[in-house]
């Protein structure tokens, strides 16, 4: 059809860590969702593969995006940045690990090199069973010996040792390497990780331990973003947590504005924090703030105090936390946490029939389908003016339910998040109490309440939990329209 239907699988050190929802019909898929993983300190790499899903048959691999931890730990602000997709070739996805014992003996002649392959774990499946069949290859300096092998398993324990005569003379940068491989009884092996030890390191004493599995080196070109490119965001953070009672003079300065209220707003730690966030991480400080503040049963009194400073630093009602600032992070991520149940109640029901009706609808000349009225019409195709008149019912059938749902809903919605919009109202009438400025009060309101809430939500269902998956482009249309 040329197009795919695209979706991501994360991995780290090729454990699959997550996966997005599947985009469909699009060569330009938006995912927009955001993982939080936790890792062990030693992980060695994070790889992104984009694959396109199939009804039938396995899914086609688009290619992959790798970064290694040390790419990683290098961009302390993160990497953020559109990167090339890499084809994926089947000898460069190993994993698991071999656990073996190298030493080389100290007298005679020839000298001899004993190496013990104890066991291997989480190799990689090879066969269609999931498992695989895995032997050892020992080679060095032109000569290789085998393992046996150990048939329909992924953790196998050989527990055999191996020896290899060396050369007399300097050894040089000869290198001994030990494969692993998965025999099969038809076609050839299949390769499953390799590592390698330098022989002079070798002599100096016995090397004994777990060693992760490394692929061949790549020889693969750089395809120039022919296979396309993925936009990833990616952050390490390494925190050391201690007990909370560590935490209480912090707290205790972050709520001192809200339970002294007396005191002078300027130069409290709030005020400070304000000042010094950066666009790019104000959503971070924001979402910590509504944390710490929930858990003291202060998010209400939090609001107010971040409000009333962006109130009275606007002279312009019209621009009224239009801006990203801290004050609308914050109300917006304290919708998020308290209200999340309550968005699902009140837009679950028609958001999933608008998915399972799967109606086409356009008010825009230049993008209308008029073939497409067929699935309005069984007459065949319908004129601009007919597709126009049928979108816009459905749009006000659709809206209509939304409008009545929200508005049938006011019993339900948070007790905190009506007090927190009562006192933002009230703080609106203070700071623009005259007759012109009337409406300004339920702007402010509606402002979070429906772009900041409603809204998104309605735009994007999977980022809200609404739905499992993204929409198709036809279902998307229409959302997006509703959402306008």
């Amino acid at each position: 059809s040329g197009s795919s239907d695209p979706y991501c699988l994360v991995k780290v050190d090729n454990e699959v860590v997550a996966r997005t929802a599947t985009v469909w019909k699009s060569l330009n898929p938006f995912w927009g969702e955001e993982y939080t993983l936790l890792l062990p300190r030693g992980f060695h790499s994070l790889s992104i593969y984009v694959l396109d899903e199939d009804a039938v048959g396995q899914d086609d691999v688009i290619g992959k995006v790798s970064l290694s931890h040390q790419q990683i730990l290098a961009e302390p602000r993160g990497v953020d940045s559109w990167l090339s997709l890499a084809p994926v070739n089947p000898d460069q996805e190993v994993q698991g690990e071999i656990h073996l014992e190298l030493r080389v003996s100290e007298r005679g002649h020839p000298r001899v090199l004993r190496c013990h392959l104890i066991q291997a774990r989480d190799l990689a499946p090879r066969d269609p069973s999931g498992t695989s069949d895995p032997f050892a290859r020992v080679s060095c300096c032109g000569h290789a010996v085998e393992t046996a092998v150990i048939k329909k398993t992924r953790f196998p324990r050989w527990d055999e040792v191996l020896e290899l005569e060396l050369p007399e003379g300097e050894l040089g940068e000869a290198v001994l390497s030990v494969e692993v491989w998965d025999w099969d009884m038809v076609g050839k092996n299949d390769f499953l990780g390799r590592v390698e030890f330098p022989l002079d390191a070798l002599c100096t004493g016995p090397t004994r331990g777990w060693f992760q599995l490394l692929p061949f080196p790549s020889t693969a070109e750089d395809h120039g973003g022919q296979l396309g490119a993925l936009r990833l965001s990616v952050r390490l953070v390494e925190d050391t947590v201690l007990p909370s009672h560590h935490y209480q003079p912090l707290i205790q300065l972050l709520t001192e504005p809200i339970l002294c209220p007396g005191q002078p707003r300027e130069g409290t730690a709030l005020a400070v924090l304000e000042e010094v966030t950066s666009g790019e991480s104000r959503q971070d400080v924001a979402t910590k703030l509504v944390k710490i503040f929930l858990e003291q049963g202060l998010a209400v009194p939090l609001l107010d105090y971040l409000t009333t400073r962006e109130l009275a630093r606007t002279t312009d009602p019209n621009t009224l936390f239009r801006s990203n600032s801290l004050a609308s992070k914050s109300v917006e991520q304290f919708m998020k946490v308290v209200g999340l149940p309550y968005l699902h109640a009140v837009l679950k029901p028609v958001v999933n029939r608008i998915f399972e009706e799967k109606k086409y609808v356009e008010l825009d000349p230049g993008k209308m389908e008029l073939s497409r009225g067929r699935r309005i019409s069984f007459k065949g195709s319908l004129s601009e003016a007919q597709v126009r008149e049928s979108s816009l019912g459905l749009l006000k059938g659709y809206l209509g339910d939304i409008v009545d749902a929200i508005v049938g809903s006011v019993d339900r919605c948070p007790l905190p998040m009506r007090v927190a919009f009562k006192q933002l109202r009230r703080r609106v009438e203070e700071r623009f109490p005259s007759a012109q400025h009337e409406e300004v009060r339920y702007f402010s309101i509606s402002g979070f309440l429906f772009l900041r809430f409603f809204a998104p939500a309605v735009l994007t269902p999977k980022l809200f939990g609404l739905r499992e998956q993204h929409a198709e482009p036809c279902t998307g249309r229409t959302l997006l329209l509703l959402a306008k």
